[in-house]
């Protein structure tokens, strides 16, 4: 089997997108497995066929806008049995479009403070968690309202109750892998982070094995 193509996808507001999705590149670049292609705010990379010739994106967005024919794109694209690596915002993307929402299998709410909290690992036997229990972050904890089908590996304490932080779930003949850590360049460089991202877009990318 060949290197697994994969699109880093990085653009947006808010959030430093671009250090963001060096990071992430730099993370990804750790692992000989994947052959990196980087787009930074251009959306109709998502049109149909322009991802025709990868078998995983990872996303990195905030807020924004997204066509209807970008949207298909992607989500034919995931369907078609593609994997899909939704970082941090990739949970407040593109607000106004319940479709790509669904797709995801959550949305963002709220934040508490940037702070270091502790991220408690729930299914431990997954290739995702394999080995890893409880660890500590610095980073931005995303509050969500998320499907309650989707398969949660990990989560956080907020006000007492367990937030996701990371979820798998299928869409179509695809795999979809949501990390919710990663607000700014520093969050994306903790290795924990690091190992979820590597991990995460191997598992979203063996969808079609």
């Amino acid at each position: 089997m060949g290197k697994i193509k994969t699109l880093v996808f990085a653009g947006g507001e808010i959030h430093d997108a671009k250090g963001c999705g060096e990071a992430i590149m730099e993370a990804m670049s750790e692992e000989k497995d994947f052959d990196l292609t980087y787009v930074e705010d251009d959306l109709d990379a998502l049109v149909a066929p322009n991802l025709d010739p990868y078998d995983l994106i990872i996303f990195y967005y905030t807020i924004g806008e997204i066509t209807d024919a970008q949207r298909d794109g992607l989500s034919n694209f995931i369907k078609s049995g593609k994997g899909y690596v939704g970082i941090h915002s990739a949970a407040d993307s593109f607000r106004e479009d319940p479709a790509y929402r669904a797709m995801v299998g959550g949305y963002f709410i709220t934040h508490p403070r940037y702070r270091q909290y502790q991220v408690s690992v729930v299914e431990s036997d997954h290739p995702i968690t394999e080995g890893l229990d409880e660890f500590m972050v610095t980073d931005e904890q995303y509050i969500t309202n998320y499907d309650p089908r989707v398969n949660v590996l990990a989560s956080a304490l907020w006000k007492g109750t367990a937030m996701p932080v990371a979820w798998t779930k299928d869409w179509g003949k695809g795999r979809i892998f949501y990390l919710a850590l990663g607000h700014n360049p520093d969050s994306c460089r903790d290795e924990n982070f690091k190992l979820l991202l590597q991990r995460g877009a191997l598992w979203a990318a063996s969808a079609g094995e």
